[in-house]
């Protein structure tokens, strides 16, 4: 389960919009599935359907987290054009088994969707995202 506050959760939203029509990326930290910061990230890819993020800004943000005490619990990004199910290049990069990977689709824009999954040897299993 993959637990948000809700400002955290506008601020993902925000930032998706912000980088439409390319996708927005970044890191979720925390403890036991509950999230304390959200790091937004920089796409290197500027594209509507990729993202990597920038890999000096990974090196830095993951320091932080560990120097805080905290962990990496999920990696986001938005989906601009489609739902929020990960694609076949997600999984492909989802190098991380223990932390949840949230997608926020932009697919209506009025109505943005977030869902979270467990990604492992390429099995996507559906987790609970709460809202808090």
């Amino acid at each position: 389960m993959l637990i948000l506050k809700k400002k955290f959760l506008d601020k993902i939203i925000a930032q998706a919009r912000k980088e439409f029509p390319n996708e927005a990326c970044g890191i979720l930290a925390g403890k036991d599935g509950k999230v304390e910061k959200v790091y937004e990230m920089s796409n290197t890819d500027t594209s509507p359907s990729t993202f990597f993020m920038e890999a000096k800004e990974q090196l830095k943000v993951m320091k932080e987290i560990r120097n805080s005490g905290i962990q990496m619990i999920g990696i986001y990004h938005s989906h601009v054009a489609s739902r929020a199910y990960p694609s076949a290049h997600d999984v492909e990069l989802a190098f991380y088994p223990e932390v949840s990977y949230a997608i926020i689709s932009l697919e209506d824009k009025k109505n943005p969707v977030i869902k979270a999954f467990k990604i492992q040897e390429e099995n996507i299993r559906e987790e609970e995202v709460r809202i808090q």
